[in-house]
């Protein structure tokens, strides 16, 4: 039971702090301003990793290369930690295979929170500048689905079918994560 503890506690902050770090590189590339609320919280949150690291290593046009690999080492750490835990039984390999499959499930699942977000903003509050911030964060995932659904009775349904892709797309992940675990577990 305390490893349950243990392994929920590092995920929820370890998952924060790389959706924090995903969410920089994505705002980056999307050219979302940083002077709204988000924009600076996201700083605050990051910036402790980010910015020793972009002394290292430098962008890649617009995408913020010093963010991603924050994202992926704090992904590591929580592995890292959890394999100590379990008293280094299990094989070292599988670590940075767990640090990626689990590095693309934040940004799936940041990507369900814009998305929901976006969803109960749209109906409740548009003018909010926080609105802005979510609608720009949310029409690069949108607008390739709203090409192929149409207004059903003049209402959008590209964000409820993001979300059912998204869904499938994190069980998917579910699934290639096991499989890459049981190749790299098996004895040599």
């Amino acid at each position: 039971m305390l490893f349950q503890i243990i392994s929920f506690l590092l995920d929820v902050v370890v998952g924060l702090l790389t959706g924090v770090c995903l969410l920089r590189v994505y705002m980056q590339a999307q050219r979302v301003p940083f002077g709204n609320p988000v924009g600076q919280l996201v700083f605050a949150l990051s910036d402790w990793i980010v910015l020793p690291l972009r002394r290292i290593i430098k962008p890649a046009g617009r995408w913020d290369m010093a963010s991603l690999v924050a994202a992926f080492l704090l992904q590591m750490l929580q592995y890292v930690l959890l394999w100590l835990l379990v008293g280094s039984q299990s094989n070292v390999v599988a670590l940075p295979w767990l640090a990626l499959c689990g590095l693309a499930r934040v940004a799936l699942s940041g990507m369900v929170g814009v998305l929901l977000v976006y969803v109960i903003l749209s109906w409740v509050q548009t003018q909010s500048p926080l609105f802005g911030v979510v609608q720009r964060l949310s029409e690069p995932m949108l607008r390739p689905i709203r090409r192929i659904v149409p207004l059903i009775g003049g209402i959008d349904l590209s964000a409820l079918v993001a979300l059912v892709l998204l869904q499938v797309a994190l069980m998917v992940l579910g699934y290639v994560q096991g499989s890459g675990l049981m190749l790299v577990a098996r004895p040599f």
